[in-house]
Parts: C-alpha cells; sequence; structure tokens
C-alpha cells in the first residue's frame, strides 16, 4: 500500500501550518521549505481548504493557517479527504472482473488490514504530529 503525493503533500503542509503557530503560511514559502512544487502544493492548498483543515486569507498578506486546532484534524479525516479511494486490488473496486472474487481469501484479508490501518490513523491527530519551527528550519524571533 502507498499512498499518493498529494495525502503526503496534504500532511506536509498541515505540519507546517501547525509548527507556525497560528502565523500565516504562504505557499511560495512551504513550498521551499520542502523542496516541492509550487502548483501541486496550490492544488493541495485548495483541497485542505474545501475540506476545513485550513483556512486562507486572500490579498497582498494573505495566506494559510489552520481552520480548527491540531487535536481536532485526524489523520484518518485528511487521508479520506485527500485519497482517492482505498482500493488496494481490483476486487475493492465496483469495476471488478477478477474470476476468482466469489472464492478468494485475500479480499477479507485485505479489508481486515484496511480496517487497522485506518483504526490506527483514526486514534492520531495533527497534534500528535506537532514539530517545533526550527524542524523546518525557521529560526525563533529575536
Amino acid at each position: 500500500m502507498r499512498l499518493t503525493d498529494f495525502s503526503d503533500y496534504s500532511l506536509r503542509l498541515l505540519m507546517y501550518a501547525a509548527a507556525r503557530n497560528g502565523q500565516l503560511v504562504t505557499i511560495e514559502e512551504t513550498a521551499q521549505v520542502y523542496g516541492i512544487s509550487r502548483a501541486h502544493l496550490m492544488k493541495v492548498a485548495n483541497q485542505l481548504t474545501r475540506a476545513g483543515f485550513l483556512k486562507a486569507v486572500r490579498g497582498r498578506s494573505g495566506g494559510l493557517t489552520l481552520a480548527r486546532a491540531p487535536a481536532q484534524i485526524r489523520l484518518s479525516d485528511v487521508l479520506r479527504a485527500t485519497e482517492p479511494d482505498f482500493a488496494l486490488v481490483e476486487c475493492f473496486r465496483s469495476e471488478n472482473n477478477c474470476l476468482i472474487t466469489p472464492h478468494c481469501r485475500l479480499r477479507g484479508m485485505l479489508k481486515e488490514a484496511l480496517a487497522a490501518f485506518s483504526g490506527t490513523l483514526e486514534r492520531y491527530t495533527l497534534a500528535d504530529l506537532l514539530l517545533s519551527p526550527e524542524a523546518f528550519g525557521i529560526q525563533p524571533a529575536a
């Protein structure tokens, strides 16, 4: 199993915004910190804003900030909002054409594994991922 880059960048953007502790962050600075595409990060930010994890402030001195406290942002909710699906194998999809699906035991095992994965992430929030600004190379204000 592998998460998409979109989900990876979503979690990273949220972690960076949380580390800034209410200060507005920009797409540009976040892209620089992580060395990732500004255009891709813009799409991520838009999705996270629509999903209610980030709040966008428009204008010249605008940026992004968390829309809720880190303890109120469950990792499982972020992944549900950013992953296209959790169809690990063909038989999880509606367009399943696998001949052995009615008899296969693998499907049940993978469903159990996916439930364990989801259950684990349900227990964690963004607060569990908090890092200091120094972890991102940000020097404390003098």
